[in-house]
């Protein structure tokens, strides 16, 4: 089903495929699996690429499943608030169709021109907005996959209060095509905002950022993205409010009020310190993201600062809300980095979070270190899954965390 001649844009970090298809229906998505079962093929999941370099390059490899040409949307209610979308329909596509009925799908990962629906679920990716509106398992409310074995199977609902089956779209959230192949997605959707207002302040310190939450807390507003980037050795703090025009001006107000200095950010400014944003985190070959709890936020920085010290042009981004750090960029020597890597994920341990994982890094540095990490203590339960949905681990084996 929709099979061509291998590219080399096929290779999965370095690794290249005997066979490359590109099926336009789910259910030729299905024959194909079908038919790697058969001949017992090992195979891994391509949307628009922009995570393929998340998790270890796969173990082997016989063919790449591409999802570009499963892209339509299959329902919209408009007045339910959700929309039912192929998995490899781009973000940006599906986020003009819904505008034009004002609304919108509150996920906002780096890429939206390429990320597709189906690869931001699998790669649980994410943007500032998650500290509004979660992680995308708070989105999804329904879920088709195919087995591994070419199976069609579905998950949760059409409806937001419809819960029944929900554990099998949160499974395959962050599952990176190990599980099996999501193929369709049922999304809640939330209103697209009147007005958006970003109040942006300078030269701050990590334990100033660390702050930001509690003291938002206190005022009573509801940003919906907080973040700081780094400017000078210090931080700028943005923290964006979205919604009605009244709510948005009274927010942003009390906010600047209560720090006393600051400006505020709209229209074309307000892009491009958001833009800013996703080139920082997106920079350079090497990349990870760290995750610890908000209060640890000023320990994770300190921690993570000789991991940024090891990189050329070494930049920090975070998310206070969640509590989540991007360390971005070039590689300086493999040895360096990997040397700052090892300790900084042994003081991010005690943290209340998880490990760095590295998203990007050059061959030379993954030789050195493991991308994801210590193993968490829940490994165990995750072979368990695996085995129970791949179990001639044929879906990119080796890929996932622990070697899964």
């Amino acid at each position: 089903a929709g099979a061509r001649a291998v590219a080399a844009q096929d290779a999965v970090l370095g690794v290249r495929p005997r066979i490359a298809v590109e099926p336009a229906t789910v259910e030729e998505a299905a024959e194909a699996m079908r038919s790697f079962a058969r001949d017992r093929l090992a195979v891994v999941f391509v949307g628009g690429g922009t995570d393929m370099d998340l998790g270890a390059a796969p173990a082997r490899l016989d063919a790449v499943l591409h999802t570009r040409g499963m892209a339509r949307i299959r329902e919209h209610a408009p007045s339910d608030q959700i929309v039912a979308v192929e998995a490899g329909m781009r973000l940006a596509d599906l986020q003009r169709h819904l505008s034009s009925h004002k609304q919108r799908l509150a996920i906002d990962p780096p890429f939206p021109e390429r990320a597709t629906v189906g690869g931001i679920v699998a790669a649980n990716a994410f943007g500032p907005r998650r500290t509004r509106y979660g992680p995308v398992r708070d989105l999804v409310i329904g879920i088709t996959i195919v087995r591994a074995d070419g199976a069609v199977a579905h998950g949760g609902g059409k409806v937001v209060k419809n819960v029944a089956g929900f554990d099998l779209p949160r499974l395959f959230c962050g599952s990176l095509g190990t599980l099996g192949l999501v193929a369709e997605v049922v999304f809640r959707l939330h209103p697209l905002p009147e007005a958006s207002a970003t109040a942006l302040f300078e030269g701050l310190e990590a334990s100033d950022v660390a702050e930001t939450i509690p003291v938002l807390r206190d005022l009573g507003v509801e940003p919906t993205a907080v973040a700081a980037l780094p400017s000078q050795g210090r931080f700028s703090l943005a923290v964006r409010f979205e919604g009605f025009a009244p709510g948005v001006r009274e927010q942003i107000e009390r906010t600047l009020a209560r720090a006393g200095s600051g400006a505020r950010l709209e229209g074309a400014e307000e892009a491009e310190l958001w833009a800013r944003h996703d080139a920082i985190r997106c920079a350079g070959d090497v990349r990870g993201k760290a995750t610890f709890a908000p209060a640890a936020l000023s320990r994770a920085a300190a921690a993570l600062a000789p991991v940024v010290g090891a990189l050329r042009g070494g930049a920090l981004v975070l998310h206070p809300g969640p509590g989540v750090a991007f360390v971005s960029g070039a590689i300086d020597g493999a040895e360096r980095a990997a040397a700052a890597i090892e300790p900084a994920r042994a003081a991010l341990a005690p943290l209340g979070g998880g490990a760095l994982v590295l998203s990007a890094a050059p061959a030379e540095l993954r030789a050195r270190t493991s991308p994801w990490g210590p193993p968490p203590p829940a490994l165990e339960v995750m072979r368990r899954l695996k085995n129970e949905l791949d179990p001639e681990a044929r879906l990119a084996p080796g890929r996932f965390v622990g070697g899964i």
